[in-house]
């Protein structure tokens, strides 16, 4: 099989690097990242124009792509760049409009994702729900014209400012059941949303939700309850692609940088690169980041033809592996750069950082590794 990319992502990548290369630098970015938004609107619309998001969706929804390998793509160049935009939110909203939305939702919302004027966040972590996607409290009521939703969501990742939140909520069953589940579309602006907002440790802003008996109307409901769980599942799968893709564009950039500070740096007049011991450590590194890659690129391949227990594998085997190799990466090369590893001014420790918490999100090393002994 030929996992090779094709043209048209070969350019879409160099432009994506170069761009970031260029014009968002360590200084820059982390003035962005550690800033009062912890973002930046111009960034986002740039990424946008230069086809970021575009690539995350097919053809027939208004991208150019959409395949497991495009989204890997794109979100190893943000890996790389360190980006803390909202990519996640804008695919995991676009995702679940182009497999169950109806035509009115995908002509209200999807050009807007897109194009990057509506910004979208996905609502579903709980407090107390550790990982599990059944473990959703908020609850769903039917009214005269619609539904009203109650309950608290954590980590919402820019909800602050997204204009639209896809939230799941239950409308039936109890929690840990799948069954009950369903998603909604809800405005951001929607009456009885209030928000915490605090920033991230590696960057970026995220917030505490509740909605107090939010009112919306019938059509901001995706799909019917009966394959909310399912579609959950779905969109879940994607968020573990993208977020094990962007971690390995985040390790092969320390990587890199560890291997030039280990040919450089000199000590008894020698570099400390031709020390045996630093040598071992960093070729299990080496060894270690190409089996994290063959993870990723089999969960891009299997997100568009593996189904059922064979791509949840997939997914569950990916995400463990960049969590697990992310976290020894982070760690062996900032002792590897010894005490300015861990300096604010070396890009290294925010790389470190943000490898840290991708294995937290979406479930953990420890978390997927038992997913996928149970589903074994």
């Amino acid at each position: 099989m030929n996992f090779e990319h094709t043209q048209d992502r070969r350019m879409l990548a160099d432009s994506l690097n170069r761009f970031l290369g260029e014009q968002y630098g360590s200084a820059a970015r982390n003035r962005i990242a550690y800033g009062a938004q912890g973002r930046s609107p111009q960034l986002h619309a740039q990424l946008a124009e230069l086809g970021a998001i575009g690539a995350l969706f097919p053809e027939d929804a208004g991208g150019f792509g959409g395949s497991g390998f495009d989204i890997s793509l794109v979100f190893e160049c943000l890996g790389r760049g360190l980006v803390t935009e909202p990519l996640l939110g804008a695919l995991l909203a676009g995702q679940a409009l182009v497999r169950a939305g109806s035509a009115a939702q995908k002509d209200r919302y999807l050009a807007g994702i897109i194009d990057g004027s509506v910004l979208a966040a996905f609502a579903h972590d709980e407090p107390g729900s550790h990982y599990e996607a059944g473990n959703v409290k908020t609850g769903a009521r039917r009214t005269g014209g619609g539904w009203v939703i109650s309950g608290a969501k954590a980590v919402v990742s820019f909800g602050e400012e997204a204009h639209l939140l896809l939230v799941t909520a239950r409308v039936s069953g109890q929690p840990p059941e799948r069954e009950g589940i369903a998603l909604f579309l809800v405005p951001g602006d929607a009456q009885g949303i209030s928000r915490r907002g605090y920033p991230r440790f590696e960057g970026g802003r995220a917030c505490e939700l509740r909605f107090d008996d939010v009112e919306v109307g019938a059509q901001a409901m995706i799909g019917t309850p009966g394959d909310g769980a399912d579609l959950l599942e779905s969109i879940c799968e994607y968020a573990l692609l993208a977020l094990s893709s962007e971690a390995l564009g985040a390790m092969d950039v320390v990587k890199q940088g560890t291997l030039e500070y280990l040919q450089t740096r000199k000590q008894f007049g020698v570099p400390i690169g031709s020390f045996q011991a630093l040598q071992h450590r960093m070729a299990d590194v080496l060894l270690e980041v190409e089996q994290a890659r063959s993870a990723v690129i089999n969960a891009a391949d299997a997100i568009d033809n593996a189904q059922g227990r064979t791509r949840a594998l997939a997914m569950s085997a990916a995400k463990y592996s960049t969590g697990r190799i992310g976290t020894l990466v982070a760690e062996e090369c900032i002792q590897l750069h010894g005490g300015i590893g861990m300096t604010w001014e070396l890009p290294l420790a925010h790389y470190a950082k943000r490898l840290v918490m991708i294995d937290h999100q979406f479930g953990d090393e420890d978390h997927h590794l038992s997913r996928y002994i149970a589903l074994s």
